[in-house]
């Protein structure tokens, strides 16, 4: 029972330093925003054709003009995780980027995380959804491709 203890103390401390550190990188990434827009740059997201097929799919079931919402949170197996959401709303500080009628909205702490990063919707047995498929702040992830490691 001791034992028991001792490993969850452990582990528990271990989870609040990381945690801590996340929220350290997370917050001190907000400094370096750049203004310049993105689209002019090599640190565009990029959406693949897989991505904007299902996004004008969703539109059109939906019959909205929803974005798609691309976040970075502090969490998943590899220290930060991405989150996607269908959105309509657009805050001040985020930025958007269009291809044929689609729009990818990233605020301005995640997208230090995402720059040049590329956008895909797959399709597999298990599951179907949209991730980040190559994405250079990224030194690793899990096999889920959900998480990521930055570099």
């Amino acid at each position: 029972m001791a034992m028991t203890g001792s490993l969850i103390r452990r582990i528990a401390s271990n989870l609040v330093s990381r945690i801590q550190h996340n929220h350290r990188v997370l917050a001190s990434s907000s400094y370096a925003y750049s203004s310049a827009p993105p689209e002019a740059s090599s640190d565009a997201i990029h959406l693949t054709d897989n991505c904007i097929r299902r996004m004008k799919e969703l539109q059109a079931s939906e019959n909205a003009d929803k974005m798609l919402r691309l976040s970075v949170e502090a969490g998943g197996c590899s220290g930060f995780q991405y989150a996607f959401a269908l959105d309509n709303k657009r805050n001040d500080d985020d930025r958007i980027f269009e291809k044929d009628g689609v729009k990818l909205v990233v605020d301005k702490i995640s997208f230090d995380f995402v720059k040049g990063a590329n956008v895909d919707y797959v399709e597999e047995l298990i599951r179907s959804a949209f991730q980040v498929s190559e994405n250079p702040s990224a030194v690793g992830g899990c096999s889920c491709k959900s998480s990521f490691m930055v570099k």
